[in-house]
């Protein structure tokens, strides 16, 4: 294995607030919260253009010099960047934790669980501007592909074309799957599509328009296809955005549009997002609403504090079947490649429903690289 020499790790270090005010000027689930903290765009610090996935070499050294409470001495071979070549980039995620959930009146579960081990690969074909990408789920079970796409860039690396299996471009890029936002609309890092993507990243606008089969990476069964889009305007504090989805599925119509925004208010990042769905599979059409509210408090170098509240409304025409999640979740990052997670989570719904109206604690190793 090659590592970069360490004069280029130099330099990156020296250079790496300058880098930062680049990114803003240039390429402006890293969670989105992190890109709103430094006012980037997803294209900084990952791969895809839309986020998520494979880090940059920027991404990389931003993990290991910014986020860490303590960075290592990584000795002559330098700060870790992905680069086996000049061709292939690898990287990764391992998610392991141990939670207990108690739902009412059933015997609280607890136990140890792998959550996600990910491995991502990139060929350079054409430096900056023809890739070809690859993020690959190992395990739990067995081995899924979940991202793997041709990745072409025009000349200004503004403008790009993204072709095969993609996650698709709506709302946050929340690593967590599980909240209500991700969960209603049925996007997130479990539902990539095969299709193709349109996409723009500029200096204040970023946007994606993605055409796909609508089968959630399943073999396409109908004529009927599936269009997502999503703009944002970024600012160095804020950003706005707003996406659109429309899948002209066999089984019936979806329609579902938002609103997502980020704020950085000094210590504290804040990130919100809110969904109006109209589900036209169901017999009567259901139309449901989700929110999300999160703030991110960076108490201390290395240290992030969580904490969001979500609301979900599955059937507006029901009245009180309303949910609600509560979670509060330490992060920390010790050392390089290293995360801890400490959450607790709260779910508020219908009293009819034990399993709505649980409680969660967990405690979470990631590894990443």
């Amino acid at each position: 294995m090659k590592y970069p020499p360490t004069n280029l790790t130099s330099s990156l270090r020296m250079l790496l607030p300058l880098l930062i005010g680049i990114a803003v000027h240039t390429q402006a689930r890293a969670e989105p919260y992190l890109a709103a903290r430094e006012g980037l765009q997803c294209a900084a610090c990952h791969v895809n253009p839309s986020g998520g996935g494979m880090r940059t070499e920027f991404g990389d050294v931003y993990a290991q010099t910014r986020l860490v409470a303590k960075q290592l001495d990584m000795g002559e071979r330098g700060l870790w960047t992905g680069k086996l070549n000049d061709f292939l980039r690898v990287g990764g995620d391992l998610r392991y934790d141990a939670s207990a959930t108690d739902t009412p009146h059933q015997k609280r579960s607890d136990g140890f669980a792998l959550q996600e081990f990910r491995a991502y690969g990139a060929v350079d074909l054409i430096d900056r501007r023809l890739t070809l990408y690859a993020d690959q789920l190992l395990a739990p079970g067995s081995s899924i592909n979940r991202e793997a796409y041709g990745l072409f860039w025009w000349d200004e690396h503004q403008a790009y074309v993204k072709a095969g299996k993609l996650y698709l471009p709506y709302g946050l890029r929340l690593q967590d799957d599980s909240s209500f936002v991700r969960q209603a609309t049925g996007i997130n890092f479990t539902t990539p599509d095969n299709g193709l993507e349109l996409g723009w990243v500029g200096s204040s606008w970023i946007g994606q328009l993605a055409v796909s089969n609508g089968a959630g990476g399943g073999e396409e069964n109908d004529r009927g296809k599936r269009a997502t889009a999503s703009v944002a305007y970024v600012q160095h504090i804020w950003r706005l955005g707003a996406s659109a989805d429309y899948n002209d599925a066999a089984i019936g119509k979806l329609e579902q549009g938002g609103i997502f925004a980020g704020l950085d208010t000094g210590p504290i990042t804040w990130l919100a997002e809110a969904d109006y769905i109209v589900d036209k599979s169901l017999t009567p059409t259901r139309k449901q609403y989700v929110g999300l509210l999160e703030a991110n408090w960076a108490f201390m170098q290395g240290h992030n504090l969580k904490l969001s509240a979500e609301y979900f409304d599955p059937d507006h025409q029901v009245d009180e079947d309303q949910r609600n999640r509560l979670s509060a979740i330490w992060e920390f990052n010790p050392i390089q490649f290293i995360q801890t997670r400490v959450g607790f989570r709260r779910y508020d719904g219908i009293p009819q429903n034990d399993l709505q109206n649980r409680k969660e604690l967990f405690v979470e190793l990631h590894g990443l690289f």
